[in-house]
């Protein structure tokens, strides 16, 4: 498992031939966070939900669009799933090896079992780049899509494309 390493992560994504932008900043917990430090970067901004079923027997990273507030309780019915809620940061550490406010796409290394199912809100199939946290919050890398789906092959993870159902 690689834990809190960009550097060893960096290396896993040379060897499969995958490029990225860096970019360097301060600890970006949020969406919020970077709002508010009127950071510019390029490619879509994500949200990353680390979610499992009411029994814990299942988990999710559910990405979606950063502006997006997504419907639990609707998604869940939509599923077929007992009630979704967040993991807890244990669960976090556990299963994709990151803290609260690391998690995005590129923390399924740490998936080696693929506990961790992958869902995609359907309106990402058009965005080429993805901004991503490299297993720490202090950087951004920035993924084209086609790289992200060849990395996820290489970790086992297949991807769901739903439609996020939004609170309204």
């Amino acid at each position: 498992m690689i834990r809190n390493n960009p550097e060893a992560l960096a290396k896993q994504l040379a060897t499969l031939g995958i490029d990225y932008l860096n970019y360097d900043h301060p600890p970006l917990h949020t969406c919020s966070d970077a709002d508010e430090l009127g950071l510019v970067r390029e490619g879509t901004r994500l949200k990353n939900l680390f979610l499992r079923d009411n029994y814990g027997k299942r988990h999710f990273l559910f990405i979606i669009p950063a502006d997006k507030q997504v419907d639990l309780k609707a998604l869940s019915k939509a599923q077929g799933l007992s009630r979704l809620g967040f993991a807890s940061k244990e669960r976090l550490a556990k299963y994709l090896g990151v803290e609260q406010g690391c998690v995005s796409a590129l923390a399924l290394c740490n998936d080696s079992e693929q506990k961790v199912e992958l869902w995609l809100d359907s309106e990402l199939q058009s965005a080429m780049r993805w901004q991503c946290h490299p297993l720490v919050n202090t950087k951004t890398w920035v993924v084209t899509l086609d790289n992200l789906n060849h990395f996820w092959q290489s970790t086992g993870h297949s991807p769901r494309w739903l439609d996020c159902i939004s609170k309204t």
